[in-house]
């Protein structure tokens, strides 16, 4: 398992192709759009919206306004952006990037003609899967730590001067990176790698992974909102849930990886 993921994340880090544009996607949403939106907000002298930004606060449920902190309607708002709105971005791109491994991950070996080295080794289908699996998840996970770091030390230099010090990675926020980001990108994952084992192109894999990872980005965005709206209620019957539906998925994905597949008789489309 463990060779089959080094080889893939030693062919993938040598492709400009991949790792260019998804660096770059990983910088706009942990970096540039957190940075441009908490400066207009932080540095806005406009009355009108500041007034508005009060009249956002006041349409909130109550948990939310009374987790948010601030003296004046700008850092409230600053506040809420950095915790709330931008939250989903935690699992939308990690799922993203680990979601353009995945998809060419099996079909791609066919491609290669690299599928028949695999077909013939010693290693069984599960060590297989888990190995395209392993591959697919480090990218994810290395973006979601190092863009999570990066946008921790933005937000409370950004906000921490208006809210009375340095505020973040809140408890939802660490709830969210540790307990359910993990499950939910597993589960796409494992489907995924199914639909890879099964189609004759990258391209139609890449198709498939987008219908995937769409329902799935929809349930995070509402997942990781509840979360950090209230943590302690909703976390750790999210995270079972999420945890128990990957380890499915994945136990399901792995039996249906064959050797005929990788040499390109099973895809059925």
């Amino acid at each position: 398992m463990l060779t089959v993921a080094r080889i893939d994340l030693r062919r993938l880090f040598k492709s400009k192709d991949y790792w260019i544009p998804m660096g770059f996607l990983a910088s706009v949403f942990f970096i540039g759009l957190p940075f441009l939106l908490l400066t207009i907000v932080t540095s806005t002298t406009s009355s009108d919206l500041v007034n508005k930004i009060g009249e956002v606060l006041q349409t909130l449920p109550g948990p939310v306004q009374e987790n948010v902190v601030g003296t004046t309607p700008a850092a409230r708002g600053a506040y809420m952006l950095s915790v709330y709105l931008l939250a989903p971005v935690a699992i939308v791109v990690p799922l993203t990037i680990s979601s353009a491994v995945g998809a060419h991950a099996i079909v791609g070996e066919r491609e290669r003609g690299t599928g028949e080295f695999l077909a013939h080794s010693p290693l069984t289908e599960r060590e297989i899967f888990m190995g395209k699996m392993l591959a697919s998840l480090v990218p994810g996970f290395l973006a979601t730590g190092v863009g999570f770091a990066i946008y921790s030390l933005l937000v409370n230099m950004k906000v921490g001067p208006l809210v009375g010090g340095w505020f973040f990675p809140t408890a939802g926020w660490w709830i969210l990176i540790v307990w359910v980001v993990p499950p939910f990108i597993a589960l796409a994952l494992s489907v995924i790698l199914w639909v890879s084992s099964k189609v004759r192109s990258t391209a139609a894999a890449q198709q498939a992974a987008t219908l995937v990872s769409l329902p799935v980005i929809f349930a995070a965005y509402g997942v990781s909102s509840g979360l950090l709206i209230n943590p302690v209620i909703a976390a750790f019957g999210i995270g079972i849930v999420a945890w128990i539906l990957a380890i499915i998925g994945l136990m399901t994905g792995s039996r249906s990886l064959s050797r005929e597949s990788l040499l390109g008789f099973g895809g059925d489309g």
